[in-house]
């Protein structure tokens, strides 16, 4: 968990940011659209472009693309 504070943008940033899909989406419309809105990267489902954004750091945005890129947790 993040100690650090981050801004939450407002609704008028996150509508009038720059969305974009990964060059990998496959189109069927199961996607997650990033967009970097001052300090911060959304992220948002692309079927519902009105609804709410997560909020990343780029330290967390990091971490989680670490940790995706790892693959799946194993648990025993």
């Amino acid at each position: 968990m993040s100690t650090h504070h981050v801004r939450r943008p407002s609704q008028a940033e996150l509508s009038g940011a720059d969305w974009r899909k990964s060059s990998r989406s496959s189109g069927n419309g199961a996607c997650v659209e990033i967009a970097v809105v001052g300090a911060v990267v959304a992220v948002r489902d692309s079927k519902h472009i009105g609804g709410p954004a997560i909020v990343f750091s780029p330290h967390e945005w990091r971490r989680f693309l670490d940790a995706a890129g790892a693959g799946p947790v194993r648990r025993h």
